[in-house]
């Protein structure tokens, strides 16, 4: 295709990323904050600590500079922290250039703002194209070639599908979507419930709790969604129902680790630590009771994360209240048309 690739942000999935695209035979730069990072992407070929054995091809190279990672570059990847992701931008603002596709792979919302991260992209960078990769995709199993689906979100749709086209490989299939609010929403909120799933596995409760968590979970997801201007539809989708169940679910989650940990007695901080990653669940379960609160949306479930991870309360206490809450009908618009 004759197009450079920057990736911003050589963690596990940027690292993923970098390589997917490599091997379509693309030029990636990837830049990092750490030297020795660095140092073992470019001599080692491999991030020992993030994705062992993976084998990075020659086409990708890793730097600190990031006037030299955005040179002549067509495509922006950003794949850093969301609490980061401003600061980031603002440094990479001066080597943009017009008309820039920058692809977010940042699953979060801005504490402080509730901003997702293209409205972040937009207001740092007003001559680019924000696009929304977002789904279920663990870098662990987008680095071993497991088939993979994700959707690209973007309000231009020929920005959607030259990322589509760009990405999609035989093991890594890409959706388009113009419901951007709700892809990046999905991808963002998804976390406080595998938070709460993790808080579950903790306390030694089963199948059926985490069925209940993510059913109501995805509920409330799409409550708030509405809220905020998106498609309930879409958390039908890959960002929406796709990633909360991978996330739920799986040993790679890093929000479900931390959540075990917490069910099991451990502090917030200590399961943020014992974790080595950042878990963007918990600033986000911060950031969506916030916003929950202001429109008046209704999200027991969140409400209650929030309680355990900011007022101090137990996590038993917390499962006790949601299964003695009022009871209700489970389609309450169904139950109005009855009436």
């Amino acid at each position: 295709m004759g197009k450079k690739i920057s990736v911003i942000g050589a963690g596990s999935w940027g690292t993923a990323l970098a390589v997917l695209l490599a091997k379509t035979g693309l030029d990636v730069c990837m830049w990092s904050i750490f030297d020795d990072e660095v140092k073992m992407i470019n001599e080692k070929r491999e991030h020992i600590s993030k994705l062992p054995g993976l084998s990075i091809p020659e086409n990708v190279v890793c730097t600190m500079d990031l006037e030299k990672c955005l040179y002549d570059a067509d495509i922006m990847v950003t794949v850093v922290p969301s609490q980061n992701t401003r600061k980031v931008l603002k440094d990479t603002s001066k080597y943009t250039k017009n008309g820039m596709i920058v692809v977010s792979c940042s699953k979060g919302l801005e504490d402080g703002t509730g901003f997702r991260m293209s409205q972040v992209i937009q207001q740092e960078l007003s001559n680019v194209t924000p696009v929304v990769l977002s789904g279920p995709s663990h870098a662990e199993e987008v680095a071993k070639d497991i088939p993979t689906t994700v959707v690209a979100a973007s309000d231009n749709i020929k920005a959607a599908k030259l990322v589509q086209d760009i990405f999609m490989t035989t093991k890594f299939r890409v959706y388009t979507n113009p419901d951007v609010i709700g892809v990046e929403l999905g991808g963002a909120l998804k976390n406080v419930i595998a938070l709460c799933a993790g808080i579950s596995d903790g306390l030694g409760f089963g199948d059926n709790t985490r069925a209940a968590l993510m059913t109501r979970g995805i509920a409330e997801m799409s409550r708030l969604g509405r809220a905020m201007g998106a498609n309930p539809r879409t958390f039908s989708g890959l960002s929406g129902i796709g990633d909360l169940i991978v996330t739920c679910s799986s040993i790679h989650s890093r929000n479900r680790r931390a959540g075990i940990l917490i069910g099991q007695g451990k502090s917030l901080k200590e399961a943020a630590q014992e974790v080595k990653m950042v878990v963007e669940g918990i600033t986000t379960t911060k950031v969506a009771y916030e916003i929950a609160t202001e429109k008046a949306v209704v999200m027991p479930i969140t409400n209650e994360a929030y309680n355990v991870l900011f007022k101090g309360k137990k996590a038993q206490e917390a499962v006790s209240d949601l299964m003695t809450r009022n009871k209700k009908c489970e389609v309450e618009e169904l139950w109005d048309k009855l009436s």
